[in-house]
Protein backbone atom coordinates (compact mmCIF):
# COMPACT_ATOMS: atom_id res chain seq x y z
CA UNK A 1 0.00 0.00 0.00
CA UNK A 2 2.71 2.42 -0.95
CA UNK A 3 4.25 3.37 2.39
CA UNK A 4 1.94 1.15 4.45
CA UNK A 5 3.05 0.02 7.91
CA UNK A 6 1.81 -2.25 10.69
CA UNK A 7 -0.74 0.45 11.56
CA UNK A 8 -1.61 1.27 7.94
CA UNK A 9 -2.68 -1.75 5.93
CA UNK A 10 -5.39 -3.40 3.85
CA UNK A 11 -6.18 -7.06 3.20
CA UNK A 12 -7.03 -7.86 -0.45
CA UNK A 13 -10.66 -8.92 -0.76
CA UNK A 14 -11.73 -6.77 2.19
CA UNK A 15 -14.09 -4.62 0.16
CA UNK A 16 -17.76 -3.92 -0.44
CA UNK A 17 -20.36 -1.81 -2.22
CA UNK A 18 -22.60 1.08 -1.16
CA UNK A 19 -25.88 1.09 -3.10
CA UNK A 20 -28.33 3.98 -3.29
CA UNK A 21 -31.63 4.04 -5.17
CA UNK A 22 -31.91 7.47 -6.80
CA UNK A 23 -34.39 9.30 -8.99
CA UNK A 24 -33.50 8.67 -12.63
CA UNK A 25 -33.81 12.36 -13.57
CA UNK A 26 -32.81 14.43 -10.57
CA UNK A 27 -30.48 12.00 -8.80
CA UNK A 28 -32.30 12.63 -5.53
CA UNK A 29 -31.87 9.71 -3.13
CA UNK A 30 -35.19 7.90 -2.64
CA UNK A 31 -34.05 5.43 0.04
CA UNK A 32 -31.43 4.97 2.71
CA UNK A 33 -28.14 3.82 1.21
CA UNK A 34 -27.12 0.25 2.08
CA UNK A 35 -23.64 -1.28 2.36
CA UNK A 36 -22.87 -4.85 1.24
CA UNK A 37 -19.74 -6.80 2.10
CA UNK A 38 -18.72 -10.45 1.66
CA UNK A 39 -16.71 -10.33 4.90
CA UNK A 40 -17.58 -9.86 8.57
CA UNK A 41 -17.03 -6.26 9.68
CA UNK A 42 -16.57 -5.34 13.35
CA UNK A 43 -15.57 -2.16 15.21
CA UNK A 44 -15.64 -0.02 12.08
CA UNK A 45 -15.31 3.76 12.00
CA UNK A 46 -17.55 5.02 9.19
CA UNK A 47 -19.10 8.28 8.02
CA UNK A 48 -22.74 7.39 7.75
CA UNK A 49 -24.44 5.99 4.66
CA UNK A 50 -23.82 9.07 2.50
CA UNK A 51 -23.46 8.65 -1.26
CA UNK A 52 -21.39 10.54 -3.82
CA UNK A 53 -24.26 12.69 -5.08
CA UNK A 54 -25.04 13.80 -1.54
CA UNK A 55 -21.40 14.72 -0.92
CA UNK A 56 -21.31 16.66 -4.19
CA UNK A 57 -24.45 18.48 -3.04
CA UNK A 58 -22.66 19.67 0.11
CA UNK A 59 -22.97 16.89 2.70
CA UNK A 60 -20.08 16.96 5.15
CA UNK A 61 -17.78 14.08 6.11
CA UNK A 62 -18.95 13.21 9.62
CA UNK A 63 -17.61 10.26 11.68
CA UNK A 64 -20.38 8.30 13.39
CA UNK A 65 -19.31 8.37 17.02
CA UNK A 66 -20.38 5.25 18.91
CA UNK A 67 -22.77 4.15 16.14
CA UNK A 68 -22.86 0.49 15.17
CA UNK A 69 -21.96 -0.10 11.55
CA UNK A 70 -24.69 -2.00 9.72
CA UNK A 71 -24.15 -3.91 6.50
CA UNK A 72 -25.52 -6.92 4.61
CA UNK A 73 -23.65 -10.04 3.52
CA UNK A 74 -25.10 -11.24 0.18
CA UNK A 75 -26.22 -14.85 -0.01
CA UNK A 76 -24.41 -15.04 -3.36
CA UNK A 77 -21.01 -13.49 -2.88
CA UNK A 78 -20.14 -10.37 -4.84
CA UNK A 79 -17.19 -10.43 -7.25
CA UNK A 80 -13.95 -8.72 -6.33
CA UNK A 81 -14.71 -5.01 -6.03
CA UNK A 82 -11.27 -3.53 -5.34
CA UNK A 83 -8.50 -5.42 -7.11
CA UNK A 84 -5.15 -5.50 -5.35
CA UNK A 85 -3.36 -5.73 -8.72
CA UNK A 86 -4.68 -2.37 -9.84
CA UNK A 87 -6.88 -3.93 -12.55
CA UNK A 88 -10.55 -3.12 -12.17
CA UNK A 89 -13.24 -5.81 -12.29
CA UNK A 90 -15.94 -3.68 -13.91
CA UNK A 91 -17.32 -6.37 -16.23
CA UNK A 92 -17.90 -8.82 -13.36
CA UNK A 93 -19.45 -6.06 -11.23
CA UNK A 94 -21.78 -5.16 -14.10
CA UNK A 95 -22.94 -8.76 -14.48
CA UNK A 96 -23.60 -9.04 -10.76
CA UNK A 97 -25.49 -5.79 -10.18
CA UNK A 98 -27.43 -5.98 -13.45
CA UNK A 99 -28.77 -9.43 -12.51
CA UNK A 100 -32.26 -10.09 -11.21
CA UNK A 101 -30.78 -11.56 -8.02
CA UNK A 102 -28.83 -8.42 -7.14
CA UNK A 103 -31.68 -6.06 -8.07
CA UNK A 104 -34.12 -7.97 -5.84
CA UNK A 105 -31.51 -7.99 -3.07
CA UNK A 106 -31.18 -4.20 -3.31
CA UNK A 107 -34.96 -3.71 -3.40
CA UNK A 108 -35.38 -5.84 -0.27
CA UNK A 109 -32.55 -4.07 1.55
CA UNK A 110 -33.69 -0.54 0.71
CA UNK A 111 -37.43 -1.11 1.05
CA UNK A 112 -38.09 0.00 -2.53
CA UNK A 113 -40.70 -1.94 -4.50
CA UNK A 114 -38.86 -4.13 -7.02
CA UNK A 115 -41.30 -3.63 -9.89
CA UNK A 116 -41.28 0.12 -9.34
CA UNK A 117 -37.49 0.15 -9.12
CA UNK A 118 -36.99 -1.51 -12.51
CA UNK A 119 -39.78 0.42 -14.26
CA UNK A 120 -37.36 3.16 -15.37
CA UNK A 121 -38.01 5.94 -12.86
CA UNK A 122 -35.08 4.95 -10.65
CA UNK A 123 -31.38 4.19 -11.04
CA UNK A 124 -28.88 2.46 -8.78
CA UNK A 125 -25.84 4.42 -7.66
CA UNK A 126 -23.12 1.95 -6.66
CA UNK A 127 -19.82 2.89 -5.02
CA UNK A 128 -16.85 0.68 -4.11
CA UNK A 129 -15.93 0.44 -0.42
CA UNK A 130 -12.61 -0.51 1.14
CA UNK A 131 -12.22 -1.66 4.76
CA UNK A 132 -8.71 -0.89 5.97
CA UNK A 133 -6.62 0.13 8.97
CA UNK A 134 -5.19 3.66 9.03
CA UNK A 135 -3.11 4.91 11.95
CA UNK A 136 -4.25 1.87 13.92
CA UNK A 137 -7.98 2.56 13.38
CA UNK A 138 -10.24 0.34 11.24
CA UNK A 139 -12.19 2.38 8.66
CA UNK A 140 -14.91 1.91 6.06
CA UNK A 141 -14.64 4.40 3.18
CA UNK A 142 -15.97 4.86 -0.31
CA UNK A 143 -13.57 6.41 -2.79
CA UNK A 144 -15.30 9.76 -2.36
CA UNK A 145 -14.94 9.58 1.42
CA UNK A 146 -11.27 8.66 1.07
CA UNK A 147 -10.70 11.77 -1.05
CA UNK A 148 -12.60 14.02 1.40
CA UNK A 149 -10.80 12.47 4.38
CA UNK A 150 -7.39 13.00 2.78
CA UNK A 151 -8.20 16.64 2.16
CA UNK A 152 -9.07 17.16 5.82
CA UNK A 153 -6.11 15.10 7.05
CA UNK A 154 -3.54 17.04 5.07
CA UNK A 155 -2.61 14.18 2.75
CA UNK A 156 -1.81 11.54 5.39
CA UNK A 157 -4.07 8.95 3.76
CA UNK A 158 -2.46 9.39 0.36
CA UNK A 159 0.96 9.18 1.98
CA UNK A 160 0.37 5.89 3.80
CA UNK A 161 -2.26 4.10 1.67
CA UNK A 162 -1.53 5.42 -1.81
CA UNK A 163 -2.15 2.30 -3.87
CA UNK A 164 -5.46 1.56 -2.16
CA UNK A 165 -7.20 4.86 -1.50
CA UNK A 166 -5.91 6.84 -4.47
CA UNK A 167 -5.62 4.19 -7.18
CA UNK A 168 -7.27 0.80 -6.70
CA UNK A 169 -10.36 2.06 -4.84
CA UNK A 170 -11.31 5.06 -7.03
CA UNK A 171 -10.49 3.22 -10.26
CA UNK A 172 -12.54 0.16 -9.24
CA UNK A 173 -15.50 1.88 -10.94
CA UNK A 174 -16.04 4.91 -13.13
CA UNK A 175 -18.62 6.05 -15.67
CA UNK A 176 -18.37 5.32 -19.39
CA UNK A 177 -21.13 7.88 -20.03
CA UNK A 178 -21.76 11.11 -18.14
CA UNK A 179 -24.88 10.84 -16.00
CA UNK A 180 -26.58 12.52 -13.03
CA UNK A 181 -24.05 15.35 -13.16
CA UNK A 182 -21.02 13.03 -12.89
CA UNK A 183 -18.66 13.11 -15.85
CA UNK A 184 -17.43 10.05 -17.73
CA UNK A 185 -13.81 9.26 -16.91
CA UNK A 186 -11.29 9.56 -19.75
CA UNK A 187 -8.09 9.70 -17.75
CA UNK A 188 -5.57 7.07 -16.70
CA UNK A 189 -6.96 3.80 -15.33
CA UNK A 190 -3.74 2.54 -13.72
CA UNK A 191 -2.13 5.50 -11.99
CA UNK A 192 -2.58 7.32 -8.70
CA UNK A 193 -5.33 9.96 -8.83
CA UNK A 194 -5.73 13.31 -7.07
CA UNK A 195 -8.39 14.08 -4.49
CA UNK A 196 -10.29 16.46 -6.76
CA UNK A 197 -10.86 13.89 -9.52
CA UNK A 198 -11.69 11.18 -6.99
CA UNK A 199 -14.34 13.31 -5.30
CA UNK A 200 -15.91 14.65 -8.49
CA UNK A 201 -15.71 11.71 -10.88
CA UNK A 202 -14.19 8.40 -9.76
CA UNK A 203 -15.39 5.50 -7.63
CA UNK A 204 -18.96 5.27 -8.91
CA UNK A 205 -21.18 3.23 -11.21
CA UNK A 206 -24.79 3.72 -12.28
CA UNK A 207 -27.28 1.00 -13.21
CA UNK A 208 -30.02 2.03 -15.64
CA UNK A 209 -33.26 0.08 -16.03
CA UNK A 210 -33.94 0.18 -19.75
CA UNK A 211 -35.02 -3.47 -19.62
CA UNK A 212 -35.85 -6.13 -17.07
CA UNK A 213 -32.74 -7.60 -15.43
CA UNK A 214 -31.95 -11.08 -16.81
CA UNK A 215 -33.15 -14.07 -14.84
CA UNK A 216 -31.04 -17.02 -13.85
CA UNK A 217 -27.82 -17.57 -11.99
CA UNK A 218 -25.05 -15.01 -12.02
CA UNK A 219 -21.40 -15.81 -12.41
CA UNK A 220 -19.75 -15.39 -9.02
CA UNK A 221 -15.97 -15.30 -9.18
CA UNK A 222 -15.35 -15.61 -5.43
CA UNK A 223 -14.93 -19.05 -3.85
CA UNK A 224 -14.30 -20.59 -0.43
CA UNK A 225 -11.89 -23.46 0.12
CA UNK A 226 -10.87 -25.40 3.23
CA UNK A 227 -7.27 -25.56 4.50
CA UNK A 228 -5.03 -28.46 3.46
CA UNK A 229 -7.44 -29.68 0.76
CA UNK A 230 -7.19 -30.76 -2.88
CA UNK A 231 -9.36 -28.37 -4.90
CA UNK A 232 -10.16 -27.57 -8.51
CA UNK A 233 -10.27 -24.01 -9.81
CA UNK A 234 -12.11 -23.68 -13.12
CA UNK A 235 -13.00 -20.92 -15.56
CA UNK A 236 -14.86 -20.91 -18.86
CA UNK A 237 -13.02 -19.91 -22.02
CA UNK A 238 -15.03 -18.59 -24.96
CA UNK A 239 -14.10 -17.98 -28.57
CA UNK A 240 -15.79 -16.23 -31.49
CA UNK A 241 -13.61 -18.11 -33.99
CA UNK A 242 -12.63 -21.74 -34.48
CA UNK A 243 -9.72 -22.71 -32.26
CA UNK A 244 -7.92 -25.76 -33.66
CA UNK A 245 -4.61 -27.56 -33.01
CA UNK A 246 -3.10 -25.09 -35.49
CA UNK A 247 -4.18 -22.11 -33.40
CA UNK A 248 -5.21 -23.33 -29.91
CA UNK A 249 -5.90 -21.23 -26.85
CA UNK A 250 -3.82 -21.34 -23.70
CA UNK A 251 -4.61 -20.21 -20.19
CA UNK A 252 -2.38 -19.55 -17.21
CA UNK A 253 -3.52 -19.68 -13.57
CA UNK A 254 -1.48 -17.78 -10.98
CA UNK A 255 -2.08 -19.23 -7.52
CA UNK A 256 0.07 -18.61 -4.42
CA UNK A 257 3.17 -17.89 -6.44
CA UNK A 258 2.79 -20.97 -8.65
CA UNK A 259 1.92 -20.84 -12.34
CA UNK A 260 -0.35 -23.52 -13.81
CA UNK A 261 -0.61 -23.61 -17.59
CA UNK A 262 -3.39 -25.22 -19.64
CA UNK A 263 -2.33 -25.71 -23.26
CA UNK A 264 -3.88 -26.79 -26.55
CA UNK A 265 -7.45 -25.75 -25.85
CA UNK A 266 -9.67 -26.18 -28.93
CA UNK A 267 -13.15 -24.64 -29.18
CA UNK A 268 -15.58 -24.33 -32.10
CA UNK A 269 -16.58 -20.78 -33.01
CA UNK A 270 -19.23 -19.31 -30.72
CA UNK A 271 -18.82 -22.02 -28.11
CA UNK A 272 -16.98 -22.43 -24.82
CA UNK A 273 -14.77 -24.80 -22.87
CA UNK A 274 -14.35 -25.22 -19.12
CA UNK A 275 -10.68 -25.42 -18.19
CA UNK A 276 -9.29 -26.11 -14.75
CA UNK A 277 -6.30 -26.83 -12.54
CA UNK A 278 -6.08 -29.06 -9.49
CA UNK A 279 -4.02 -27.77 -6.58
CA UNK A 280 -3.64 -28.12 -2.81
CA UNK A 281 -4.59 -25.33 -0.41
CA UNK A 282 -2.21 -24.17 2.35
CA UNK A 283 -2.53 -25.39 5.92
CA UNK A 284 -3.34 -21.97 7.39
CA UNK A 285 -6.44 -19.78 6.87
CA UNK A 286 -5.87 -16.87 4.51
CA UNK A 287 -7.32 -14.91 1.64
CA UNK A 288 -5.63 -15.21 -1.73
CA UNK A 289 -6.13 -13.66 -5.13
CA UNK A 290 -6.24 -16.02 -8.11
CA UNK A 291 -5.69 -14.58 -11.57
CA UNK A 292 -6.18 -16.21 -14.96
CA UNK A 293 -4.70 -14.95 -18.22
CA UNK A 294 -5.87 -16.38 -21.54
CA UNK A 295 -4.37 -16.28 -25.01
CA UNK A 296 -6.49 -16.97 -28.08
CA UNK A 297 -9.79 -16.88 -26.14
CA UNK A 298 -11.46 -14.82 -23.46
CA UNK A 299 -13.03 -15.45 -20.07
CA UNK A 300 -15.52 -13.55 -17.95
CA UNK A 301 -13.60 -14.44 -14.79
CA UNK A 302 -9.95 -13.47 -14.77
CA UNK A 303 -9.44 -12.36 -11.19
CA UNK A 304 -11.17 -13.49 -8.05
CA UNK A 305 -10.61 -13.96 -4.36
CA UNK A 306 -10.43 -17.33 -2.64
CA UNK A 307 -11.11 -17.48 1.07
CA UNK A 308 -9.30 -20.41 2.70
CA UNK A 309 -10.90 -21.28 6.04
CA UNK A 310 -10.31 -23.69 8.90
CA UNK A 311 -13.54 -25.36 10.02
CA UNK A 312 -11.83 -26.71 13.12
CA UNK A 313 -11.98 -23.26 14.74
CA UNK A 314 -15.62 -23.66 15.83
CA UNK A 315 -15.49 -26.54 18.33
CA UNK A 316 -18.48 -26.74 20.74
CA UNK A 317 -17.73 -25.76 24.36
CA UNK A 318 -17.40 -28.27 27.19
CA UNK A 319 -20.86 -29.38 28.44
CA UNK A 320 -21.15 -29.33 32.23
CA UNK A 321 -23.40 -30.98 34.79
CA UNK A 322 -24.88 -27.61 35.78
CA UNK A 323 -25.94 -26.52 32.28
CA UNK A 324 -29.63 -25.64 31.97
CA UNK A 325 -31.82 -24.32 29.18
CA UNK A 326 -35.43 -24.14 30.42
CA UNK A 327 -36.75 -22.13 27.44
CA UNK A 328 -35.24 -24.41 24.79
CA UNK A 329 -37.31 -25.60 21.85
CA UNK A 330 -36.08 -28.15 19.36
CA UNK A 331 -35.16 -26.40 16.08
CA UNK A 332 -36.12 -27.54 12.63
CA UNK A 333 -33.42 -29.22 10.58
CA UNK A 334 -31.45 -26.83 8.37
CA UNK A 335 -32.15 -26.75 4.67
CA UNK A 336 -28.67 -26.08 3.33
CA UNK A 337 -27.96 -26.15 -0.40
CA UNK A 338 -26.29 -29.27 -1.75
CA UNK A 339 -24.94 -30.26 -5.14
CA UNK A 340 -25.43 -33.93 -5.86
CA UNK A 341 -24.49 -34.04 -9.57
CA UNK A 342 -22.06 -32.32 -11.91
CA UNK A 343 -21.73 -32.28 -15.68
CA UNK A 344 -18.95 -30.96 -17.88
CA UNK A 345 -17.09 -31.87 -21.04
CA UNK A 346 -14.02 -31.40 -23.15
CA UNK A 347 -13.72 -30.45 -26.82
CA UNK A 348 -11.28 -32.34 -29.01
CA UNK A 349 -10.46 -31.79 -32.64
CA UNK A 350 -9.36 -34.08 -35.45
CA UNK A 351 -8.63 -33.58 -39.12
CA UNK A 352 -11.22 -34.77 -41.63
CA UNK A 353 -9.33 -35.28 -44.92
CA UNK A 354 -10.96 -34.46 -48.24
CA UNK A 355 -8.62 -35.45 -51.08
CA UNK A 356 -9.05 -33.53 -54.32
CA UNK A 357 -7.16 -34.22 -57.55
CA UNK A 358 -5.40 -31.18 -58.91
CA UNK A 359 -4.88 -31.53 -62.69
CA UNK A 360 -1.84 -29.85 -64.24
CA UNK A 361 -2.91 -30.45 -67.86
CA UNK A 362 -0.02 -31.96 -69.87
CA UNK A 363 2.21 -32.23 -66.80
CA UNK A 364 -0.15 -34.51 -64.93
CA UNK A 365 -1.43 -33.60 -61.47
CA UNK A 366 -1.40 -34.43 -57.78
CA UNK A 367 -3.75 -34.99 -54.86
CA UNK A 368 -4.48 -32.08 -52.50
CA UNK A 369 -5.99 -32.51 -49.05
CA UNK A 370 -8.71 -29.85 -48.75
CA UNK A 371 -10.09 -31.27 -45.54
CA UNK A 372 -11.21 -29.52 -42.40
CA UNK A 373 -11.10 -29.80 -38.63
CA UNK A 374 -13.93 -31.77 -37.06
CA UNK A 375 -14.90 -31.16 -33.41
CA UNK A 376 -15.96 -33.80 -30.93
CA UNK A 377 -17.35 -33.18 -27.46
CA UNK A 378 -16.77 -35.74 -24.72
CA UNK A 379 -19.14 -35.27 -21.81
CA UNK A 380 -18.46 -36.34 -18.23
CA UNK A 381 -20.61 -36.53 -15.13
CA UNK A 382 -20.22 -37.13 -11.42
CA UNK A 383 -22.62 -37.71 -8.55
CA UNK A 384 -22.34 -38.16 -4.82
CA UNK A 385 -24.46 -40.18 -2.42
CA UNK A 386 -23.99 -40.94 1.23
CA UNK A 387 -25.21 -42.58 4.42
CA UNK A 388 -25.07 -41.54 8.05
CA UNK A 389 -25.61 -43.62 11.19
CA UNK A 390 -25.90 -41.93 14.60
CA UNK A 391 -25.96 -44.14 17.69
CA UNK A 392 -25.21 -44.07 21.43
CA UNK A 393 -21.52 -44.55 22.16
CA UNK A 394 -20.50 -48.14 22.86
CA UNK A 395 -19.75 -47.43 26.53
CA UNK A 396 -23.13 -45.83 27.34
CA UNK A 397 -24.35 -48.32 30.00
CA UNK A 398 -28.11 -47.96 29.63
CA UNK A 399 -28.53 -47.37 25.89
CA UNK A 400 -30.74 -49.66 23.85
CA UNK A 401 -30.33 -49.44 20.08
CA UNK A 402 -31.23 -45.81 19.29
CA UNK A 403 -32.66 -45.01 22.76
CA UNK A 404 -30.47 -43.32 25.37
CA UNK A 405 -30.47 -40.84 28.22
CA UNK A 406 -29.25 -37.27 27.84
CA UNK A 407 -25.78 -36.33 29.03
CA UNK A 408 -24.21 -39.40 27.44
CA UNK A 409 -22.29 -39.31 24.18
CA UNK A 410 -23.17 -40.29 20.62
CA UNK A 411 -21.00 -41.66 17.85
CA UNK A 412 -21.54 -41.51 14.13
CA UNK A 413 -20.37 -43.12 10.93
CA UNK A 414 -20.65 -41.28 7.62
CA UNK A 415 -19.92 -42.68 4.18
CA UNK A 416 -19.78 -40.52 1.04
CA UNK A 417 -19.33 -42.17 -2.34
CA UNK A 418 -18.38 -40.49 -5.61
CA UNK A 419 -19.58 -42.02 -8.87
CA UNK A 420 -18.02 -40.68 -12.06
CA UNK A 421 -16.83 -41.63 -15.53
CA UNK A 422 -14.10 -38.96 -15.51
CA UNK A 423 -10.36 -39.54 -15.11
CA UNK A 424 -8.73 -38.69 -11.78
CA UNK A 425 -7.31 -35.45 -13.21
CA UNK A 426 -10.90 -34.16 -13.43
CA UNK A 427 -12.01 -34.79 -9.84
CA UNK A 428 -11.10 -34.98 -6.17
CA UNK A 429 -12.46 -37.57 -3.78
CA UNK A 430 -14.69 -36.62 -0.78
CA UNK A 431 -12.46 -34.90 1.76
CA UNK A 432 -14.39 -32.87 4.33
CA UNK A 433 -17.34 -33.61 6.62
CA UNK A 434 -18.66 -31.68 9.62
CA UNK A 435 -21.65 -31.86 11.94
CA UNK A 436 -23.86 -29.29 13.65
CA UNK A 437 -26.12 -29.89 16.63
CA UNK A 438 -29.64 -29.05 17.84
CA UNK A 439 -28.58 -27.61 21.22
CA UNK A 440 -26.86 -24.80 19.27
CA UNK A 441 -29.78 -24.34 16.86
CA UNK A 442 -27.55 -25.96 14.19
CA UNK A 443 -25.44 -22.78 14.18
CA UNK A 444 -22.27 -21.26 15.63
CA UNK A 445 -20.44 -24.48 16.56
CA UNK A 446 -19.51 -27.54 14.53
CA UNK A 447 -17.39 -30.63 14.77
CA UNK A 448 -15.03 -31.32 11.89
CA UNK A 449 -15.00 -35.06 11.31
CA UNK A 450 -11.92 -37.18 10.71
CA UNK A 451 -11.60 -39.14 7.49
CA UNK A 452 -11.02 -42.79 8.32
CA UNK A 453 -10.63 -43.99 4.73
CA UNK A 454 -10.19 -42.09 1.49
CA UNK A 455 -10.81 -42.78 -2.18
CA UNK A 456 -14.06 -42.62 -4.07
CA UNK A 457 -15.89 -44.03 -1.03
CA UNK A 458 -14.71 -42.06 2.00
CA UNK A 459 -15.65 -42.82 5.60
CA UNK A 460 -15.82 -40.22 8.38
CA UNK A 461 -16.40 -40.23 12.12
CA UNK A 462 -16.07 -37.81 15.03
CA UNK A 463 -12.56 -36.83 16.07
CA UNK A 464 -11.42 -37.72 19.60
CA UNK A 465 -13.41 -35.46 21.91
CA UNK A 466 -11.15 -33.16 23.92
CA UNK A 467 -13.62 -33.29 26.82
CA UNK A 468 -13.87 -37.08 26.92
CA UNK A 469 -12.08 -38.82 29.80
CA UNK A 470 -11.26 -41.72 27.51
CA UNK A 471 -10.66 -39.65 24.32
CA UNK A 472 -13.70 -41.24 22.70
CA UNK A 473 -14.61 -40.20 19.16
CA UNK A 474 -17.97 -38.82 20.27
CA UNK A 475 -20.14 -35.79 20.90
CA UNK A 476 -21.87 -35.29 24.27
CA UNK A 477 -25.58 -34.58 24.33
CA UNK A 478 -26.61 -31.87 26.82
CA UNK A 479 -28.07 -33.03 30.15
CA UNK A 480 -31.02 -30.67 29.78
CA UNK A 481 -32.15 -31.98 26.37
CA UNK A 482 -35.93 -32.64 26.51
CA UNK A 483 -37.27 -36.14 27.16
CA UNK A 484 -39.25 -38.04 24.51
CA UNK A 485 -37.44 -36.06 21.83
CA UNK A 486 -35.24 -37.04 18.91
CA UNK A 487 -31.71 -35.67 19.11
CA UNK A 488 -30.82 -35.18 15.43
CA UNK A 489 -27.33 -34.40 14.15
CA UNK A 490 -26.95 -32.69 10.76
CA UNK A 491 -23.83 -33.51 8.75
CA UNK A 492 -22.53 -32.01 5.52
CA UNK A 493 -19.92 -33.63 3.28
CA UNK A 494 -17.92 -31.18 1.18
CA UNK A 495 -14.85 -30.90 -1.02
CA UNK A 496 -15.58 -33.37 -3.77
CA UNK A 497 -14.39 -31.08 -6.56
CA UNK A 498 -15.12 -31.23 -10.29
CA UNK A 499 -14.72 -28.74 -13.15
CA UNK A 500 -18.45 -28.06 -12.62
CA UNK A 501 -17.92 -27.06 -9.01
CA UNK A 502 -17.96 -28.79 -5.66
CA UNK A 503 -20.27 -31.72 -5.01
CA UNK A 504 -21.79 -31.80 -1.54
CA UNK A 505 -24.40 -33.82 0.30
CA UNK A 506 -26.39 -33.20 3.48
CA UNK A 507 -27.21 -36.08 5.84
CA UNK A 508 -28.89 -36.49 9.21
CA UNK A 509 -29.74 -39.17 11.75
CA UNK A 510 -31.07 -39.29 15.30
CA UNK A 511 -31.14 -40.97 18.69
CA UNK A 512 -34.17 -40.81 20.98
CA UNK A 513 -33.71 -39.13 24.37
CA UNK A 514 -35.60 -40.36 27.45
CA UNK A 515 -34.33 -39.47 30.90
CA UNK A 516 -30.85 -38.23 31.82
CA UNK A 517 -27.67 -39.87 33.08
CA UNK A 518 -28.63 -38.69 36.61
CA UNK A 519 -31.27 -41.43 36.51
CA UNK A 520 -28.44 -43.99 36.41
CA UNK A 521 -26.68 -42.68 39.52
CA UNK A 522 -27.19 -44.35 42.84
CA UNK A 523 -25.66 -44.36 46.31
CA UNK A 524 -24.61 -47.65 47.89
CA UNK A 525 -24.57 -47.47 51.68
CA UNK A 526 -23.43 -50.44 53.74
Amino acid sequence: MGNGTSTNFWSPGNDGIRVSVVDAESGATVSTSVDFSNRTQNNVVYFGKVNKLQYLAGASLTPQSGASYKYITPAQAMPTIVNSKGQNNIDAIKRYFCSEYACRMVADATGVDYEQMIAGDYKLLIEPIAYFTHNGQYYCMTATEAGLYDQKAGGTLRKTMTSLTHKNLPLAMFLEFSDLGISAWGGSTNKTQNNSDIISTLGVGIVWFDEIPPEGDIEIPDVEYRVNTDVITAVTLRSDTDLTPDNPATATFHILGTTYRVNDVVIPAGDSQVIWVKWHTPSTPQTITITVSASGAYTAQDTFVAEIVDLNEHIPPDPTATDTNPSYTVPSLPSKPQKLTANWGVWSCYWKPVWVWCDHDKNGGHWVDEGYWEYEYTGYSASIHGTMALAPDDIVPTASRKDMKSGYSVKQDVTATLSTDAPISHITHPQTAFSVFPEFQYETYLRLLQRMSSGRSAKFTFRPNEFSTYSRTVHFTPLWFPDSTDYTVYTQVWDTWTPDGMLSINLNDYVSINGSLYDDWYTNRE
